[in-house]
């Protein structure tokens, strides 16, 4: 009798634990910050890099422009982050950090993507390669690929 898993099994599982840390991760977040992993993307990019327009934070958080303003919206009214207009241009918008913002972009944990990133970095070139095809495969076969995600890693 054959003892191996059916690795088509391990797969799925495996696939599933990955989505339920992300779902765990993210529940844990809104429980004791009161934020979204979006929201908490948004004030680490602002600790890091400071004030800027929403859309480099957009791509910087792999988000589209249109998710964003609602991140902004939300973090605005929670009074993390303002939204200033010094330019003779009113049109133009960048987003800063409140002190509140900055406490809690401080003493949240780290996303997921971060320990994923460091992980990562300390594979050889060849076994990154490998899991980029993997994961190619994957989202090929569930049509995935189409769907609208920057692919910016700054954030990280």
């Amino acid at each position: 009798m054959d003892t191996q898993p059916d690795p088509i099994r391990q797969i799925v599982y495996l696939i599933r634990k990955l989505m339920q840390a992300g779902a765990l991760y993210s529940k844990e977040l809104n429980k004791k910050y009161n934020v979204s992993a979006p929201q908490l993307a948004t004030l680490r990019v602002l600790l890091h890099d400071g004030t800027m327009p929403p859309s480099q934070i957009a791509r910087q958080i792999m988000v589209n422009s249109s998710t964003l303003t609602g991140v902004i919206d939300r973090l605005e009214k929670k009074g993390l982050v303002s939204r200033l207009r010094n330019d003779p241009d009113r049109r133009i918008i960048r987003v800063e950090l409140t002190e509140a913002g900055r406490t809690l972009a401080e003493s949240a944990p780290p996303p997921i993507q971060v320990k994923i990133v460091k992980g990562m970095r300390n594979l050889e070139q060849t076994e990154r390669e490998k899991i980029i095809q993997s994961l190619t495969r994957l989202t090929e076969m569930i049509d995935a690929q189409e769907l609208d995600v920057e692919t910016e890693l700054d954030v990280l």
